[in-house]
Parts: C-alpha cells; structure tokens; sequence
C-alpha cells in the first residue's frame, strides 16, 4: 500500500470512531444508552439499520454469489416486505405500549425471568458466533493488504467496534453506522465505475448485461415448485418472511 492509501484508510477508521464517541458522549441513563434519548432522526436509523443488514460479508460473498449461481438469491428478500407489515402491526404497538427496550424485557414481564434469560443466552451465543464470521472476513481482506497477523486484525476490528458502541451506546452506533453508509455507497460507486472501465474495447454496460442474461445470470424470479432448486418465489416467500420477522422483530442486534 501507498502512503495516500495509509491515510485515507486510517483517517476513515478514525474519523468514524471517534464521531461516535463525540457526539454521543453524555449518556446518562439506560435509556440514553439504548434508546439514544429519543432524538436520532428517522433517516439515520434507517441508515443504520441497513449497514447492520449489509455487513462486510454482504459485500464479499453476494457478488461471487451473483457471479457463480446468477441472481435468483434475491427472490429470498420477496418476503421481507410482508414481514415488515406484520413487525409494523403486532410487534411494534405492544413494545410501545409496554415500553420495553428489547424483546426480551417483554418475554420477563409475558412469563418470568427464567424465560429472558434463556432466550437472551441463546441469542448472546448466536449473535456471538455470527459477530465471529462478520469480523473475520475483512480481517482476512484487510491483513492480505495491510500485511498484518490475521488475529491481531481480529483484534484491532474488535477494538474499535467495541470503544464507540461502550463508550456511546446505540446513538453511536447509529451515527457511526451513517458515515460507514456513506462510505460504502461512495465505494460501490467508484467500484462501479472501475468496473465498466475495465469491460473489454467496445463492450459496454448494456452488451455486458446481455452477456450476464445468456448465461442465465440474471433469472431472478422461478415460479418452479421444485424441491431440488435452491431458491424459488415460494421459499423466498417463505423463508424470507419469517427470516425477517425474526431478524426485525426479535433479534436485538
């Protein structure tokens, strides 16, 4: 790596961590930590909730996904919408009626403490194993380029995620998880950009599609109620709905 790459690279983490932890410093209560006081505006959740959808595994594993077995991944996300509708119209109203923090203050006050604490321990356990992976894949990038050990990358990732979420709590992460949306959508237009840079002389954007579209690559929707097939319309319904009803409605990550 060049001494601009260096800079930008460091400057970016930096920038990141440490505008979490500035402008979220002041959190006094629980409810500053989890609920970042009631005052992040609509547009930076949802900036926030989509980075922790897209995770650095996301961008590392869909394109190659994409490329080996062609586009039909995407009819799993068919049944986040319905999901949607449904957090929106049960789950939603009764944690604002109950104002409970997560869905597991809700299981202690339905049944018993027992009961949260089993739930929040199998959550704790899952969420920890896929933290693992969603950390290791751009240590495995990031020490292929920067030179370093792959544990101490691990380490140096953790660190950082782990100073600006303590230190401010779900603001910082909200407002943090914003400027990394920034960066990601500033990559994945210049990564786009060097893409049809890098087409072949005289094929351009739309010849490369047709490409893509011969090859079967781009069959996104298969109305096909064959087992053997690994994405349908149907298990994309399905699955995805209650994928998301999961993830969106319970999962407090």
């Amino acid at each position: 790596m060049q001494l601009i790459d260096w800079v930008i690279l460091s400057a970016t983490l930096l920038f990141i961590v440490f505008y979490g932890v500035i402008k979220t410093r002041g959190s006094k209560n629980v409810e500053d930590y989890i609920l970042g006081s009631n005052e992040t505006p609509w547009w930076t959740v949802g900036l926030s909730v989509m980075a922790t959808q897209a995770s650095a595994i996301t961008f590392l594993s869909t394109p190659g996904q994409a490329y080996h077995d062609g586009m039909g991944f995407v009819q799993f996300y068919f049944g986040l919408p319905l999901a949607m509708v449904v957090i929106c119209i049960t789950f939603i109203p009764i944690y604002h009626r109950l104002k409970v923090f997560t869905a597991y203050e809700f299981l202690e006050q339905r049944f018993d403490v027992k009961t949260r604490s089993l739930a929040a321990l199998i959550f704790l356990i899952q969420r920890g194993l896929g933290t693992g992976f969603t950390i290791y894949a751009p240590a495995i990038i990031l020490s292929s380029l920067l030179g370093w050990h792959l544990n101490l990358m691990n380490i140096v990732i953790g660190l950082m995620i782990i100073i600006y979420t303590v230190s401010g709590g779900t603001k910082a992460v909200n407002v943090t998880h914003k400027q990394q949306m920034f960066v990601i959508f500033t990559g994945m237009a210049i990564a786009f950009i060097i893409i049809l840079d890098y087409l072949p002389e005289g094929l351009g954007f739309n010849n490369a599609m047709h490409i893509a579209g011969a090859n079967d690559k781009l069959n996104i929707i298969d109305f096909s109620f064959d087992p053997e097939k690994r994405y349908t319309i149907w298990s994309g319904i399905a699955g995805g709905f209650f994928l998301a009803l999961a993830y969106f409605g319970t999962d407090q990550s």
